[in-house]
């Protein structure tokens, strides 16, 4: 897998970037965890250039095997490319309503191992972005996709290049997003295992 070139660092131009010392607003990660849902009706209200920014930044923050960070990303937000990736899986039709999608792009995996390393890495950036944008209020989606060559034709993403997730995004349309006080999960005393099965 080629390593990226690492640019030299620029300023930050938005103030989630800039450091400082401890942290500048209150950290709720627990209550964003909780409020976390899957978001498939949208209001249509806009996301604001610098939330959508905040957002990606998770993304590109995110745990990653060995560092190598596989992703890219491509964020759509206008209402006709949003139907029409809509198309790219019988399961992404809600997509055609979001204020926005981002598609996660990869390399092509050559083998298990790597096939391995890039899923387990793009589904910590979905979360690391689907749990971001719930602290900000806005919902989100996930979905897989089908068809590559019309995710490709229509995100234009190299051939070396796949495009295995999209993720929704907005401010869901009639309930927001609130913490979930009896989330439909197993119970945890079901799945948690202590020392040993």
């Amino acid at each position: 897998m080629p390593v990226r070139a690492r640019p030299h660092a620029t300023p930050a131009r938005h103030s989630f970037l800039r450091s400082g010392p401890g942290y500048q607003r209150s950290v709720e990660t627990w209550d964003a965890l909780r409020a976390r849902r899957n978001v498939r009706s949208f209001s249509g209200k806009p996301i604001s250039a610098d939330h959508m920014d905040q957002i990606l930044e998770a993304g590109r923050r995110s745990p990653s095997s060995q560092n190598w960070q596989p992703w890219d990303f491509i964020v759509v937000t206008r209402p006709g490319p949003l139907a029409d990736l809509a198309r790219v899986s019988p399961g992404a039709g809600y997509v055609a309503g979001a204020t926005a999608a981002i598609a996660l792009i990869a390399h092509t995996p050559e083998g298990e191992r790597v096939r391995d390393r890039t899923y387990y890495d793009l589904g910590q950036a979905t979360m690391s972005i689907m749990v971001a944008a719930a602290d900000l209020g806005i919902g989100t989606g996930h979905a897989g996709v089908a068809d590559q060559v019309l995710a490709r034709k229509l995100l234009g993403f190299p051939g070396d290049r796949f495009c295995p997730f999209l993720i929704a995004l907005g401010y869901p349309a009639g309930r927001p997003l609130a913490p979930v006080l009896r989330p439909d999960r197993h119970p945890f005393e079901d799945v948690v295992h202590r020392e040993h099965w």
